[in-house]
């Protein structure tokens, strides 16, 4: 079997979750069947790569992208199965299978429908990544949902979508990579960089700047935190200038009320975040909309607590009152969550023999439950099933 995989991201160019589900994904496939990654972005000796055309540079990005998608799909001949990934590759997996009578296979990691904060950054491309979302959905011989509150969503967002086509494969950790312990031998420590007292209890967010990943709610929150606690935000790639704006804004009002805030605005590498997340008591995921959340499983690996909110796929990670707790939100009540998200945090910090103990049996549940192997074995036995719906 031959693969087109399709992606925006692809390393050294990881910017979140789905990137890091393609690049798992991937190494674990090629074990099992041929596959061509199609990515966006700069050169790469291991991906074919596309760009706009030129006579876009300028355009909203939503058109230069589907520019990208048209170049992709061209050239995605040769395959037996085309697999895409969020809105960005959606339409050329589309546009591939219908040039080369080929399944396509869409993973689901999100929904536009479920993110109108886009417009903030796409304007009224936002009609446009919406447009091209759906016609990919409704189409793809096969819809992979990273969670089951995800294929929920799906079906929510694009009710004509025949629901036996939907299959959920969550996502996976690798526990080889995340897991506790201080910065290796002979490599820097990012706590020592920035200051952090490590005798004292830290609790950490790892994320993007943006409406989704509830970075206002939980620096709301800190306000109230225990004057102990120390915040360490690794936060940077806003969406807009405007959030970046009112981070920043944020940020230096509550330094200035509680002190003890460590704001890493670049993107640290893996073993720098790693070294963060197992020195947290807790870690923190104040999300709004989360289709699953890997960085909650690389807090689990790192043996921390996780304090998240209930939304979309993070209540099949996190077991409530196990490996973390849950905070309920609601679109409707921020202070209550706010209010909320500050109380559980603050009684898991004063447990720490509970914390420790959440810890541990998070990267239980992660070794047990989230292997790439295993979930690059359920993706194949998608791609058999839609080659066998196709006769």
């Amino acid at each position: 079997m031959r693969v087109a995989m399709m992606t925006k991201e692809y390393p050294p160019e990881i910017y979140g979750g789905a990137g890091v589900h393609v690049t798992e994904l991937v190494a674990q496939l090629k074990r099992l069947v041929d596959v061509d990654v199609h990515c966006m972005g700069a050169p790469r000796d291991d991906a074919i790569v596309h760009s706009p055309d030129p006579a876009l540079d300028g355009a909203n990005p939503a058109l230069t992208t589907l520019s990208t998608e048209l170049r992709m799909a061209a050239a995605a001949s040769g395959v037996d199965i085309v697999h895409s990934h969020t809105w960005y590759t959606g339409l050329a997996g589309h546009l591939a299978s219908a040039l080369y009578d080929v399944p396509h296979i869409l993973t689901a990691h999100s929904l536009e429908p479920r993110r109108p904060w886009k417009a903030e950054q796409l304007g009224g491309g936002y009609r446009v990544s919406s447009w091209s979302e759906r016609t990919a959905v409704e189409h793809a011989d096969a819809v992979i949902a990273v969670s089951a509150g995800m294929r929920a969503d799906v079906l929510d967002a694009y009710p004509s979508l025949d629901p036996s086509r939907i299959h959920v494969v969550r996502n996976g950790i690798d526990t080889s990579v995340w897991h506790p312990g201080p910065a290796g031998t002979g490599e820097a420590s990012a706590l020592t960089a920035i200051g952090v007292d490590v005798s004292q209890p830290i609790v950490a967010f790892v994320g993007r700047i943006t409406r989704q990943k509830g970075v206002g709610h939980l620096i709301a929150a800190a306000h109230d935190f225990d004057p102990s606690i120390q915040l360490v935000l690794c936060a940077g790639a806003p969406d807009t200038p405007e959030i970046a704006a009112e981070t920043e804004q944020a940020v230096a009002a509550l330094a200035a009320h509680r002190g003890n805030v460590f704001w890493v605005r670049e993107m640290l590498p893996t073993e720098q975040i790693r070294e963060i997340l197992s020195a947290a008591t807790v870690f923190v995921c104040p999300s709004v909309y989360e289709p699953l959340g890997i960085v909650n499983l690389e807090a689990m690996a790192c043996e921390t607590a996780v304090v998240a909110s209930d939304v979309g796929g993070i209540p099949e990670v996190v077991d409530d009152g196990v490996t973390g707790r849950l905070v309920h939100y609601n679109a409707y009540e921020p202070a209550a969550f706010e209010e909320s998200l500050a109380a559980t945090v603050n009684e898991v910090v004063a447990d720490k023999t509970g914390a420790d103990a959440m810890g541990r049996a998070g990267r239980v549940r992660a070794i047990e439950h989230f292997s790439w192997a295993e979930i690059a074995r359920q993706t194949i036995d998608v791609y058999d099933d839609a080659i066998r719906r196709r006769g």
